[in-house]
Parts: C-alpha cells; structure tokens; sequence
C-alpha cells in the first residue's frame, strides 16, 4: 500500500524553462551559445548553495561578473527575471491535487535555502505535508539521509512510499532504501505509473 508520494520540484513541479529562453539570455549577457547553465550551475558554488553552505545573494554576487553583470542594478534586474521566468507544471500540480486525497505529500529536493518560498508565491504549500530542502537540511540527493528525514517527518516506511525526479541517480537511490521510484520525463508519463500503482483517481491506494 502507497500512503506517501515524494517529489521533486525542479523540473518535475516546476516546468523545465524552454532552451529558446536560455538561448535568449546567453544573446542578452553576451554568452557563449549553451554556456549560461554550465557557468550557473556546474559551478562549486552552487554545489555549496544547495546544502545551505552558500546564500542565494552570495551565490549570484560570486557568478555575476562570469555573466557579464557588472552592476548591482544589472544582476539584481536579471536575478529577478530568472525567478520571474520560472513557472509550475500545471499538468502535474493537477495530479498532485488528485493524490492529497487519499496521500500524503512532501517534497524532497535539492535546492538553496529558501524553497517554500516558491510554494507560498504559487499558492501550493497547502499541498504538501512536508517540504524536505537540501539547502535547509544540509544535505541533498542522492544520499540516503535527505530519503530517511522524509521517511520519518512523515511517519511511513520505505515501501509504503513513492519517489518521483526527474534525476535517475534520486530514483535509484530511493529504490534501494525500498521506496517504490518512478523517473520523471512527462506529465504524461508520470499520470500513466500512477494509474498503474493505483493511487490515482481510486478511493484506495493499494497498488
């Protein structure tokens, strides 16, 4: 029986941002074409940024300059059109309106400090029953203790839980504590693995 599904945020509830508009960005800064994901988030720094060892506004002071923001006016403006730009995936918040029926929700993810903020200006944080962030924890996925802090936070067992990201390292390291995991690449895909364990659009969640 599933009584707990976890998921992902980026790129899972949060909609992944088109390449055209990070093609538009790198043209604005005057980037290299396909560079401005690598500068931003291959960097150490928000390695550090996501187990709460880096602030957000150090972060963006520290890659401001390799993306050619030289004042605080410019990296604030692009800063704030970034996050501007960041929409849900609508199709798979209706999924997750449909499983607070008979579930309990939480989100288990790798991001900076600062997360329910994205859920409170989306109007969703009602949604979820806990909201497990790696840069409030000090640790984040794949490994098994951000997995076990979920586990506990929201009183159920590894096989009673399903573990949804768009990342398959995550999956596989949520199956191996027992969880049931499915690795996100569609709304689609995603509503169809649901049905299957039936905990979708059933009474009960027995799979």
């Amino acid at each position: 029986m599933i009584r707990a599904v976890l998921f992902d945020f980026g790129r899972v509830i949060s909609a992944p941002k088109p390449p055209h508009l990070f093609h538009l960005y790198e043209k604005e800064l005057g980037l290299a074409p396909d560079t401005i994901n690598s500068i931003m988030f291959d960097s150490p720094l928000w390695q550090q940024a996501l187990v709460g060892k880096l602030g957000m506004s150090a972060f963006w002071q520290a890659i401001g300059p390799q993306l050619n923001l030289t004042s605080q006016r410019q990296l604030a403006t692009f800063q704030q059109r970034y996050y501007r730009d960041e929409k849900i995936n609508l199709t798979v918040l209706g999924l997750i309106k449909q499983l607070t029926k008979n579930h309990q929700l939480a989100i288990v993810s790798n991001h900076p400090p600062g997360l329910k903020r994205w859920l409170e200006d989306w109007h969703i944080d009602n949604l979820f029953d806990a909201v497990i962030c790696s840069g409030d924890e000090g640790v984040a996925k794949p490994d098994s203790t951000i997995f076990i802090l979920a586990l506990k936070r929201l009183g159920v067992t590894a096989p009673e839980t399903l573990f949804i990201d768009d990342t398959k390292e995550h999956v596989l390291a949520a199956r191996a504590l027992g969880m049931y995991g499915h690795h996100f690449t569609s709304a689609a895909e995603l509503q169809l693995d649901l049905e299957t364990y039936g905990i979708l659009g059933h009474e009960s969640s027995h799979i």
